[in-house]
């Protein structure tokens, strides 16, 4: 038993002490409460496999529900987009919920609290009233309005739903103690004016609850056992229990605030504003411009759903916010992708290889296994001709003994092929190769069981047929910041961080096998990296995206 408690984090620890205590297995819920005012991110992908995973351990149902209380910046293709990743990553919600379902209760609430003495209207300016809030040492003071009558709070509270109130004419504010330590229990604004139409309910209400207020009365209305919540919400919790002791009766069970911290990841940003900055400035493309820590962009990428569940299980949750490195996130993705994406041959530096002794005008068709980490996978045909690509920097016209690729006087196997050896090189006017020229043995065919075949080069380049090859657009991205903190410098802004090298779009000849590859499909370009279709591709320019490479290149640099 111990053994089994000493693997439990923190949350499960939390939730096992209440099913010992207050619980049975039938209470529990979680919830998953995105505000759909931007695309999610990683760190958002790490509390949809908290709370759904809790779900799934302890059989219990989890909602997904938007917390849709500010209209000015709440969009429906933000809505649409969160159920896409949350699906996409695998889960399945027990209930798809809207804080704005509950507005009609929550002014009712409202209206109560105002009757039981719990909540005034306020007609100060939000200057004004940051203003007497006073300081974490020094107390606030009482608003000249605190003391205002229930029968006028009523009717100026009427007024504000009705949208007879200017935008900042008045807030209905809790009304608890201007003195507590805690300053968000200074009387905390409930409702503000907003005369804007809301994505859901159009222009009924002009007048929308404040996050502390919906949120929790939310968790209540749902019957959420343990509502998760980052760190930075962890001063809220009294005023949240506040809250639900107003509108909850003797006996009903009420949520239980618990707090985590954040998991930060180098090399990007996930605050939505600063997300939201990298598009409107056109630093990128979109939301899933691949290089954005976006859970679209991730999957626009390549990365898999798998990849992502099991970088959040690894980091786990704590109790202190620190630095997650990125590489950590890309070694989940080559873990994965190395078991499930077949091998292809793709040359993106090329250089031609002519195969003198090859008979001219003769082609064959050659077998590859698809992919060694999955017998099931099977194997495909890559035809051979006397002219070949391979990368330019695997051949040195001299080189010596650690350069184990191609060179003059020196052999190298062709992958699934043949063994060749350089014998001379063509240079253009200014130095440059433009072609190599080799001959072949040909008793070395891979897998043709000859003596000549099984004779040991240390050499083995992938390759491509010159005739054959598929001629398409790739996307080399790398991270988008070139230090890892770069929003942790005040001084300055944080996009003079971003890494010139993040993209480079380059032309690439891949084996014809992949002209029918379709969208998202993933593939390993031997000795390279992985790569998957990108949404923009066709028929006619088919695109690939490099989701990692085979190596982290960054661990060198560092």
């Amino acid at each position: 038993m111990s053994e089994t408690k000493k693997s439990l984090n923190f949350i499960e620890q939390i939730i096992e002490e209440d099913l010992r205590s207050t619980h049975s297995k039938e209470d529990l819920k979680f919830r998953f409460p995105p505000e759909p005012n931007g695309y999610l991110h990683i760190g958002h992908a790490s509390s949809i496999c908290l709370n759904f995973g809790l779900g799934e351990k302890y059989n219990a149902p989890v909602n997904l529900r938007f917390d849709d209380t500010n209209p000015i910046k709440e969009e429906q293709e933000f809505v649409d987009a969160i159920k896409e990743d949350v699906l996409w990553l695998g889960f399945k919600w027990a209930e798809e919920c809207y804080a704005s379902d509950y507005f009609q209760q929550l002014y009712d609430w409202a209206v109560e609290m105002i009757k039981n003495g719990y909540a005034y209207v306020d007609s100060q300016t939000s200057e004004e009233i940051a203003s007497q809030k006073g300081t974490p040492t020094e107390p606030g003071k009482n608003s000249p309005y605190r003391d205002r009558s229930k029968e006028e709070n009523l009717e100026l509270f009427e007024q504000m739903k009705n949208g007879e109130t200017p935008e900042k004419g008045h807030v209905l504010r809790a009304k608890i103690d201007m003195a507590s330590p805690n300053m968000i229990m200074r009387d905390p604004v409930m409702y503000r004016c907003l005369h804007k139409s809301h994505h859901r309910t159009g222009n009924d209400w002009m007048i929308y609850p404040l996050y502390d207020w919906a949120h929790g009365e939310s968790d209540f209305i749902e019957r959420v056992s343990h509502s998760f919540c980052t760190l930075e919400f962890l001063p809220h919790r009294e005023l949240y229990n506040w809250f639900v002791e107003k509108v909850s009766k003797p006996g009903q069970m009420q949520p239980k605030q618990r707090e985590f911290a954040r998991r930060n990841l180098s090399h990007t940003v996930v605050s939505k504003r600063k997300l939201m900055q990298l598009v409107e400035k056109g630093i990128v493309k979109s939301w899933d411009d691949p290089r954005m820590p976006t859970i679209s962009g991730l999957r626009r990428r390549g990365y898999t759903p798998n990849s992502i569940r099991k970088f959040a299980d690894s980091i786990g949750v704590g109790k202190r916010e620190n630095m997650i490195d990125v590489a950590h996130l890309e070694f989940h993705a080559r873990e994965d992708l190395n078991m499930i994406a077949p091998r292809v041959m793709g040359v993106l530096n090329p250089v031609k290889v002519v195969i003198t002794n090859y008979p001219e005008g003769k082609e064959e068709i050659l077998t590859a296994e698809n992919n060694p980490e999955d017998e099931s996978a099977g194997a495909r045909e890559v035809p051979f001709s006397r002219e070949i690509y391979i990368e330019r920097e695997d051949f040195k016209e001299s080189a010596n003994r650690k350069f184990f690729r191609l060179s003059l006087g020196k052999e190298v196997r062709l992958k699934n092929a043949y063994i060749i050896k350089g014998e001379e090189v063509v240079k253009d006017s200014e130095g440059n190769i433009t072609e190599i020229h080799c001959t072949y043995d040909p008793k070395s065919k891979s897998g043709s069981g000859t003596e000549e075949s099984l004779r040991k080069v240390k050499g083995t380049l992938h390759w491509v047929s010159v005739k054959h090859a598929l001629e398409a657009e790739i996307r080399l991205y790398d991270r988008l910041f070139s230090v890892e903190a770069p929003d942790a410098d005040k001084e300055k802004d944080f996009t003079e961080f971003i890494n010139p090298e993040s993209l480079k779009v380059i032309t690439g000849y891949l084996e014809p096998s992949l002209k029918n590859a379709g969208v998202q499909d993933k593939f390993q370009f031997q000795r390279i990296g992985y790569f998957c279709v990108d949404k923009d591709s066709t028929q006619e320019k088919p695109v690939f995206n490099r989701t990692v490479s085979l190596r982290d290149s960054w661990a060198k640099k560092k």
